[in-house]
C-alpha cells in the first residue's frame, strides 16, 4: 500500500521529463517508440541508452530509453517508468540510429534489431570496475613493417588516409599466402594513430584467434577487445562494458561484433564476406557486411572488405564508385602464388586417358608424392564430411531414399547400415525402388573415407582430418597429409607443398545461385595456404580446366570472377544486382500478407514454390519471392513491414517468416 502511494504522488523531473521508450514487445505494429514520465527521483539515472522497466498492455516489460523530451504528442495520460534497471548506458546513440537504418532495409523491428545489438545484461559483471586504458590521440604505435601492404600499391596510400581520418573505402584482393591478419592489425593501428576507433568482424572463432594476436602484436596488451558467444555470458558482457564504456578502441568479434560501440568510429572491417555464416539466423536475418557498410555511410568513416575472393556485393561496391579496389600487380603475384594444374586439360588427358573420371586422377599422386618426399605437408580439401554422406544403388545409380520419409541416406562407416540424414532411421534392409538391387556405391566421398583411401596409398605417413569433429587450428611443417572440408582448413607452417582439390562437380553442381561463387571462395581460401611455386607449392584442381572458376583459380583472378558472376545476375536480375525479398508460410498466411502488402507498382512476384520440410512434420508451406530494382528496395521493404503490422494488429493466427535478400534463393 506504501508502495502504491508513493508512486502515486511522483513527481515528473523538472528538465526533460519525457522518456522516448523502445519497449521489448516484437509485434510488428508496435513498432515505434512510447512515451513515458521520468519520475523526479530518476531523472539522473534515466539517461538515454539505459535498461528500463514500463507498465505496457497491463504488464511489466523491459525496454531502452532512446531520448528525454520536454513534451509529447500523445493526447493521452502518460504513465511514469516504473523503474531505471541500471544506471549503465549499455546503447549508443550511434548504434541507434544504426539498428532503425537496418530495421527499415530488412523489413524488421528496431525490439528485433536491438535484441541482436545489446547482449542480455550481467548484474554482477556491471557492478566491477572496467580497467581504464590510456589511448594516445596519434603516435604511439609503430608504422607498418615494410613487405605487408608495401607489396599493394594502393596499400600506403590507404593506411595514409586511415590515419588522417578520411573516409577511405577499399575492396582488398589478399595475396596468396597472405599474413591477413596482421595486415588488418596495420590497418586498425593507423586508424587508432589518428584518434579514431575500429570495428573489426571476422568468419569464426580460429580467424578471430589469428586476429586477437596480431592485434595484441601491433596495439599491445589492452587495447583491443574481442567479443565471441563462446566465451560466456559474463565474460562477453564484461568485454561489452569495456567497448561501451569507451575503454579500447578496437574491438574484433563474429557476427555479433558488428553491433560493437566504439568511440569515433573510423574504420570497419569485414574479412571473408561471402562466408555465410556472416548472415544472421534470427529476424530480422541481417548480414553483417551490409550493416557494417550502413554503419560506415552513416558514421562517414572508412570501411575495408577483404578477403582471397570476392563476392559480387563487394564488385558492386568497386563498379559504383562507392569503394576502391586494393590488389597486388601481377608481377608479384605470379611470385606469390603456388603453381597451379587442372587435371582435366588436354595434355593431362592425353597422359593419363582416366583422369577425366578418376576421383584421384595421376596428377594428384605425383603432386602429393613429391611434397611428402620434401618433407611438406599436403592438405587434400573435401566438400563434405563423414564417410559416404551421401550413396545410391550400385546398378542403376538411383540415390538412396529413406522408406520412412523419402530423406537422403549416408554410410558413417565401412560396416555400419544407411541412415538417413533427416528421420536418424537405419535402413538395414534397404532395397533399391527402381531395380530392386540392395548394393550400395558412394555418390559422395567424405572426409573420413577419402582419409582412409590416402592413408593406404602412403602407408607411414601420418593422415590427419579436420571437419566440425575435430577442427585443426595448425599442423607442423613436416610430411603429413591433411583431410579437410572447407573452412575447417588448418594453417601449416612454412606453407602445403601441396594443395588437392577434389570431388568439384560436389560444388560446381549445387542448384544455388552462389553455387560458382561459393565454390571460388572455397577453392581460394584453400589454394592461399599452399608455398609460392619458386617454393615448390602446387594447387591441382580436379576440374575441366575450360571452366570459368578453374580459370578464375588458375589466374588466380577473383576480380575477374566476380565481374562476370555480376554481369549475369544483373542480366538475370538476381540480387545484388536487383533487391529480392522472400515471403515464407503455409499458403493461405502468404496469399494474406501480399494481398495487404502495397508493393511498389515494377514488383515482380516469382512462385509459389513448396519449401522442403525434412522432418516431414508441419502443415504444407510455400515461398513467394519478390523483386524490385535496387532503387526501389526501400519501397518494398516498407511494403511488407507495414503489411506485416496490419497482420499482427488484426492477430493472425498464422506467422510468415519475411527475409530480405536472403542466402538461398532456390
Amino acid at each position: 500500500m506504501g508502495t502504491k502511494g508513493a508512486r502515486a504522488e511522483r513527481e515528473p523531473a523538472e528538465r526533460l521529463p519525457v522518456a522516448r521508450v523502445c519497449v521489448d514487445v516484437p509485434l510488428p505494429h508496435l513498432d515505434r517508440p512510447f512515451d513515458y514520465l521520468v519520475a523526479a527521483e530518476d531523472d539522473e539515472a534515466a539517461q538515454p541508452g539505459v535498461r528500463v522497466k514500463v507498465r505496457f498492455a497491463g504488464q511489466q516489460v523491459s525496454g531502452f530509453l532512446l531520448e528525454r523530451a520536454e513534451a509529447s504528442g500523445h493526447q493521452g495520460r502518460l504513465a511514469y517508468l516504473e523503474r531505471v534497471v541500471s544506471a549503465e548506458r549499455v546503447l549508443d546513440p550511434e548504434i541507434v540510429r544504426l539498428a532503425r537504418a537496418v530495421a527499415q532495409r530488412y523489413a524488421g523491428s528496431l525490439t528485433d534489431v536491438l535484441r541482436l545489438a545489446v547482449p542480455p545484461r550481467h548484474a554482477r559483471v556491471e557492478a566491477q570496475a572496467v580497467p581504464v586504458v590510456e589511448t594516445p590521440e596519434s603516435g604511439g604505435d609503430p608504422p607498418p613493417a615494410p613487405g605487408g601492404w608495401d607489396a599493394y600499391p594502393a596499400g600506403p596510400p590507404y593506411l595514409r588516409a586511415l590515419e588522417e581520418g578520411r573516409a577511405a573505402r577499399a575492396v582488398w584482393s589478399a595475396l596468396p599466402g597472405e599474413q591477413w591478419p596482421a595486415r588488418i592489425a596495420e590497418a586498425a593501428a593507423a586508424t587508432v594513430r589518428g584518434g579514431r576507433g575500429v570495428v573489426i568482424v571476422v568468419a569464426d572463432a580460429r580467424d578471430l584467434d589469428r586476429v586477437d594476436r596480431a592485434l595484441e602484436a601491433v596495439l599491445g596488451a589492452g587495447r583491443h577487445v574481442a567479443l565471441n558467444a563462446a566465451l560466456g555470458p559474463a565474460e562477453r558482457y564484461r568485454r561489452f562494458l569495456a567497448a561501451s564504456r569507451h575503454r579500447v578502441p578496437v574491438v574484433v568479434g563474429t557476427r555479433a561484433a558488428v553491433w560493437a560501440p566504439v568511440a569515433r568510429l573510423g574504420l570497419v572491417v569485414i574479412w571473408d564476406d561471402g562466408d555465410d555464416v556472416h548472415a544472421e539466423p534470427r529476424t530480422p536475418y541481417p548480414h553483417a557486411r551490409e550493416v557494417l557498410l550502413t554503419r560506415a555511410q552513416l558514421a562517414d568513416c572508412a570501411a575495408l572488405v577483404g578477403g582471397f575472393a570476392r563476392t559480387g556485393e563487394a564488385q558492386l561496391l568497386l563498379e559504383t564508385g562507392w569503394a576502391r579496389e586494393i590488389a597486388a600487380d601481377r608481377v608479384v603475384l605470379r611470385r606469390r602464388s603456388p603453381g597451379m594444374a587442372p587435371t582435366g586439360d588436354d595434355p593431362q588427358l592425353a597422359r593419363d586417358p582416366g583422369a577425366v573420371s578418376a576421383r584421384l586422377p595421376s596428377l594428384c599422386w605425383q603432386t602429393a608424392r613429391q611434397a611428402l618426399q620434401a618433407g611438406a605437408p599436403v592438405l587434400v580439401q573435401v566438400p563434405r564430411r563423414g564417410y559416404l554422406p551421401s550413396v545410391a544403388c550400385a546398378e542403376c545409380r538411383t540415390p538412396a531414399r529413406c522408406p520412412h520419409c523419402a530423406g537422403p541416406l549416408g554410410l558413417s562407416g565401412a560396416r555400419d547400415v544407411p541412415v538417413c540424414h533427416w528421420c536418424g532411421r537405419a535402413s538395414a534392409a534397404y532395397s533399391c525402388p527402381a531395380c530392386g538391387a540392395q548394393r550400395l556405391r558412394a555418390s559422395v566421398t567424405g572426409a573420413r573415407r577419402t582419409a582412409e583411401e590416402l592413408g593406404r596409398a602412403f602407408p607411414g605417413v601420418p593422415v590427419r582430418t579436420s571437419g566440425r569433429d575435430e577442427i585443426l587450428t595448425t599442423v607442423p611443417a613436416e610430411a603429413a597429409v591433411v583431410v579437410a572440408t572447407p573452412g575447417a582448413e588448418p594453417v601449416a607452417e612454412g606453407g602445403y607443398g601441396a594443395v588437392l582439390l577434389l570431388d568439384t562437380w560436389a560444388l560446381l553442381s549445387r542448384s544455388d545461385l552462389r553455387a560458382a561463387e561459393e565454390t571460388m571462395r572455397r577453392w581460394l581460401n584453400a589454394s592461399a595456404l599452399a608455398r609460392p611455386a619458386p617454393e615448390g607449392g602446387r594447387v591441382i584442381v580436379v576440374a575441366d580446366g575450360s571452366l570459368a572458376p578453374v580459370q578464375a583459380l588458375l589466374r588466380w583472378d577473383p576480380g575477374w570472377f566476380a565481374a562476370r558472376e555480376l554481369a549475369e545476375r544483373r542480366e538475370l536480375g538476381f540480387p545484388p544486382a536487383a533487391r529480392m525479398a522472400s515471403v515464407t508460410g503455409q499458403p493461405e498466411a502468404v496469399a494474406d500478407l501480399l494481398a495487404l502488402a502495397r508493393l511498389p507498382e515494377e514488383t515482380e512476384i516469382l512462385g509459389p514454390v513448396p519449401v522442403d520440410e525434412r522432418d516431414g512434420a508441419g502443415p504444407a508451406q510455400e515461398r513467394m519471392l519478390l523483386r524490385v530494382g535496387r532503387g526501389r528496395a526501400a519501397a518494398l521493404a516498407h511494403a511488407l513491414h507495414e503489411a506485416a503490422g496490419v497482420r499482427s494488429a488484426k492477430k493472425a493466427a498464422l506467422s510468415v517468416r519475411i527475409q530480405v535478400d536472403p542466402a538461398d534463393l532456390f
